[in-house]
């Protein structure tokens, strides 16, 4: 139980600052605004703050793709899996929910969005759904080569939140003029969920961002299963049980 609270306080945390930031202060003037720069951070310091704050938990997966990716690798249980993808998608939701509730109370209204992932004409850089989904599965599998490595034994133990965090913001400087950076099926389906009725789109197109992450963090997870091309030499120790140098964030929760 404690993982997965953990996990839906982590979801929740990296929706509600993601795409808070890109809807909120991408709509301020002057000091209170943003950019490109500001919303891959504000992405990518949720991702460190929740790495140092529950990783020691439930290793900060906080999106189902990386925990797919560890289950691939030989790092979780199936159980644990579910609990996990549970867990993101509701915290995910929730996070969409209370973001909702923020700007219900701008007094010049606003346009509905949620920071809703997308592709096509109307969206952002109007990129295809062949440039979508290859982004999103190649931005995924990257994501899962630096968290699958830096979570490894022998990695450098106090780097690893900052390391992913700044493979998260890399990811959205590339991505966002392309689909918005998804590279978690949980943060794309609750905005699309709740954002529903303003934006029915986003919802129809949701699909590619469960299925192309998944995709490329399956690919990623078998690269570093026992004895992969790139799994370490040394097995990786279990929290709780004798000492352990795998970094907050990482992938190796206690059962």
């Amino acid at each position: 139980m404690n993982k997965a609270i953990a996990e839906f306080i982590g979801t929740f945390a990296l929706v509600l600052f993601g795409c808070g930031t890109a809807v909120i202060a991408g709509m301020g003037e002057g000091a209170t605004s943003v950019d490109i720069l500001g919303i891959a951070m504000a992405f990518g310091l949720a991702i460190v703050a929740m790495a140092y704050g529950i990783g020691q938990v439930s290793g900060c997966h906080i999106n189902p793709a990386v925990s797919l990716g560890v289950l691939v690798a030989g790092r979780m249980t199936v159980s644990d899996f579910v609990t996990y993808v549970i867990a993101q998608v509701l915290g995910a939701i929730v996070g969409a929910a209370v973001l909702y509730l923020i700007l219900s109370g701008k007094a010049s209204g606003w346009t509905g969005s949620l920071g809703q992932n997308g592709w096509g004409p109307g969206y952002l850089g109007e990129y295809s759904l062949a440039s979508a989904f290859v982004y999103e599965v190649v931005g995924t599998f990257l994501f899962l080569v630096c968290i699958l490595g830096v979570t490894q034994k022998g990695a450098p133990v106090g780097l690893a939140g900052l390391a992913i965090g700044f493979t998260l913001v890399a990811l959205h400087l590339l991505g966002i003029n392309i689909t918005g950076t998804s590279v978690n099926p949980a943060r794309s389906f609750g905005p699309a969920l709740v954002g529903a009725a303003s934006n029915p789109l986003a919802l129809a197109q949701v699909w590619l961002f469960i299925v192309a992450p998944l995709f490329g963090a399956g690919l990623a997870g078998l690269l570093f299963r026992p004895g992969g091309v790139l799994s370490g030499d040394d097995e990786i120790p279990i929290r709780g049980e004798g000492d352990s140098d795998v970094a907050p964030g990482a992938s190796a929760p206690a059962k």
